[in-house]
């Protein structure tokens, strides 16, 4: 099935991918992780993350995260599971999705019957993904399915967002941009997180950044001024559009009809989320 250009793209992008992050921002992931007595941010968010493929040490979740700093996942990993084990933190980040998703959408959106169907609409589209060279979605494959509509959504939203993001980093490996440059490169695009939380989240310092920087200027994909040069925008159009080629199954699967309402009903709860404050003002963009 040939579905309308780039519709499966914006879906991840305006329904998905949003409403699976809303808990890597979220008060009460800290919260829950800091009753198991894991309360470093950088310790959180890689078990949370990384907890679905067991107790994994630094050089797994370096290769499967791609573009964090491995210092900074070796600092943590594996010494974080001698505090809590894998399925504890999987089911602390569990709660924390429940108590994020209650706080950010309201008691009656949550019992609704959109929240409903999106979760079925998803999950009909997750049948569809593919397991092989894809280990953080079929990590989480292994998980078993929430039985509460909005749970379910989260959970659906998360195997979608992590084949997508399984497929996303063969298509950097083919493009010949390393952890760093992929970043940059990004953030020029004014869709990534700015370079303030490249370091705060990632792990990586100024001179990383500007290392990075220099290499894409001197491969003309960066300008002088930082900025996508038109080679550098026909880079990440051709490495969004082999993404897209990698993650084409569960939305065709899906059709188009059950993939538009999945956008609708999705971004409309990515919108309610944002204005009751589920990231940060100054997370994404060039500044």
């Amino acid at each position: 099935m040939t579905l309308p250009a780039h519709a499966a793209r914006h879906c991840w992008h305006g329904a998905i991918n949003p409403l699976h992050a809303t808990v890597y921002f979220s008060p009460d992931l800290g919260k829950e992780f800091a009753a198991l007595g894991i309360t470093d941010p950088h310790a959180v968010n890689l078990a949370s993350r990384s907890a679905a493929m067991g107790a994994v040490g630094a050089g797994a979740v370096t290769s499967t995260f791609y573009n964090y700093r491995h210092d900074l996942v070796a600092r943590h990993l594996p010494a974080v599971w001698d505090t809590a084990g894998p399925q504890q933190v999987l089911d602390a980040r569990l709660r924390a999705a429940d108590a994020t998703l209650r706080r950010l959408l309201g008691a009656e959106t949550i019992g609704s019957p959109e929240v409903a169907e999106a979760a079925e609409l998803a999950m009909r589209a997750s049948e569809a993904c593919t397991r092989h060279a894809r280990t953080l979605y079929s990590a989480h494959a292994d998980l078993p399915v929430p039985e509460e509509p909005h749970l379910k959504l989260w959970h659906a939203t998360t195997l979608l967002r992590e084949h997508r993001g399984d497929g996303h980093l063969v298509a950097l490996l083919v493009m010949g941009l390393d952890p760093v440059e992929a970043l940059i490169s990004h953030t020029a695009t004014g869709q990534g997180m700015t370079p303030k939380y490249l370091k705060a989240i990632r792990g990586w310092d100024q001179s990383d950044l500007d290392a990075a920087t220099e290499r894409l200027r001197e491969r003309r994909v960066l300008d002088a001024g930082g900025r996508l040069t038109a080679e550098g925008t026909a880079q990440r159009e051709a490495l969004e559009e082999e993404t897209d080629r990698l993650d084409a199954a569960p939305y065709e699967h899906l059709g188009e009809a059950g993939l538009a309402r999945l956008a609708e009903i999705g971004g409309g709860l990515t919108m309610k989320a944002f204005k009751a404050g589920a990231f940060p003002r100054d997370l994404l963009g060039k500044a």
